[in-house]
């Protein structure tokens, strides 16, 4: 019995290893021209938007490019639930691999088409969360972000009919905190809390230095009451460097409700004290909800952060092994690097009008994010799998803190989101593939 059960281990492990070779040959030179969709047949849902449960990646908002389908006909298997995994199969690796390279090129994602279903679901009385999230993985049209985005933060309530008490009441809550823990003088404040302020008022002009808006003098305040409200308030792990970044997604997103044009024409001075009050709450409370899921990424040590680059480089290592075989050989660390991707989400590693489509991602994944953080940075590191092979220690560690992402595009990013999604459907089903 025992001999059996290790023959059909190393039938699996052998079956795995080809389907791992077969995927990196499909992946070789970015070969994907495009965004994944993925399809499986199910129970007619209870609305009229389509016969199928779909997911697409979409290279931009609206979602207007090719995409490509897989249609899984197991639909009575049971389902990964993630949202990263989201109409997968449990069938193995291998029949995934086969299915994705017998892609067909499927029809043209309309604008009104995609817009059409974001207001059906955000209509509804009370908002299907698992609905909204399918749609916003594939990116969210920019006016629609700030109500999207509060509602998968679980900020604003799914029901509509309570949704502007609560934010209101978050709101005032969020004001009456600044008063009682910002407003200070120093001589109110503990020696620990005028040392954090401190080091959040010499961090908030450092942060986006590229992006001008984030210079005004307006907006690094209210990034200082948001930062400092948030740290009295969760004394666990207080301020923690790369905090500051986070902030900055949800800023611009909810002064877009009021300000119209791009970021770099906006002014803080031209809005009254109450809607900056009600933008900084917003932030705050998003924060909050975003950080409630990765707690341990910022406490002493940040624990959860040296998990997942540990994480990190067993993926790599299984996924492209001459790679980390070289980074191993000239003593390069993960920690060297991926340690700064983790804790400001990339926001430092590509241009920041790519932020808001990779955060329509980070935000859909839900309580599944940090983990499919990884598959995202490891999609985001073999981006340059061969250009890496070439360099010694030092080359490598200054490419990787100088990564050449200036001119990137959506199509970039959608790559990077693509070969994320295929590697998540592979390991996710097969977990001990990935222990050391």
């Amino acid at each position: 019995m025992e001999k059996r059960e290790d023959e059909q281990q190393k039938r699996d492990d052998s079956r795995f290893n080809q389907t791992l070779k077969n995927v990196q040959g499909f992946l070789k030179g970015r070969s994907i021209p495009g965004k994944v969709l993925l399809t499986r047949r199910s129970d007619p849902p209870p609305y009229p938007i389509s016969p199928t449960y779909q997911r697409s990646l979409s290279e931009n908002d609206a979602g207007r490019n090719e995409r490509f389908e897989v249609e899984d006909h197991n639909s009575s298997k049971k389902h990964d639930n993630t949202y990263a995994g989201k109409l997968r199969s449990n069938s193995s690796a291998e029949r995934s691999v086969k299915e994705v390279q017998n892609l067909k090129i499927g029809v043209r994602s309309s604008d009104s088409a995609r817009v059409m279903k974001f207001n059906k679901v955000l209509s509804e009385t009370t908002v299907i969360l698992e609905k909204l999230r399918e749609l916003a993985w594939n990116g969210v049209p920019h006016y629609m972000r700030p109500d999207v985005w509060r509602l998968l933060l679980g900020y604003a309530p799914p029901n509509s009919d309570r949704r502007e008490a609560v934010l209101r009441r978050k709101r005032l809550e969020y004001l009456e905190s600044v008063g009682q823990f910002y407003d200070l003088p120093d001589s109110e404040r503990s020696d620990d809390e005028i040392n954090m302020l401190r080091q959040i008022a010499v961090d908030c002009p450092r942060t986006v230095p590229d992006v001008s808006f984030f210079q005004q003098e307006q907006v690094q305040k209210s990034l200082e009451r948001i930062l400092y409200t948030w740290a009295i308030r969760h004394p666990a792990s207080g301020y923690v460097q790369g905090i500051n970044d986070l902030v900055t997604p949800f800023l611009v997103i909810f002064l877009s409700e009021y300000l119209d044009g791009g970021v770099e024409s906006w002014t803080m001075s031209d809005l009254s004290a109450e809607k900056v009050s009600d933008v900084e709450a917003d932030c705050y409370w998003c924060l909050t909800k975003l950080l409630d899921g990765m707690q341990d990424h910022y406490t002493f040590a940040q624990p959860g952060i040296q998990r997942l680059v540990f994480k990190l480089k067993e993926l790599v290592r299984r996924i492209d092994e001459p790679v980390s075989r070289h980074m191993e050989e000239h003593g390069l660390e993960f920690l060297q690097f991926a340690f700064r991707w983790y804790n400001c989400l990339l926001i430092r590693e590509i241009p920041f009008n790519l932020i808001n489509r990779l955060w329509d991602t980070y935000l859909a994944e839900g309580d599944a994010l940090p983990d499919f953080l990884v598959y995202i940075y490891a999609s985001f590191l073999l981006t340059w799998s061969d250009e890496l092979k070439k360099l010694d220690f030092q080359e490598m560690v200054m490419f990787l803190q100088h990564l050449p992402t200036h001119n990137w595009s959506d199509q970039e990013l959608e790559m990077v989101l693509s070969r994320a999604y295929m590697w998540h459907s592979m390991f996710n089903n097969s977990p001990n593939h990935l222990a050391s």
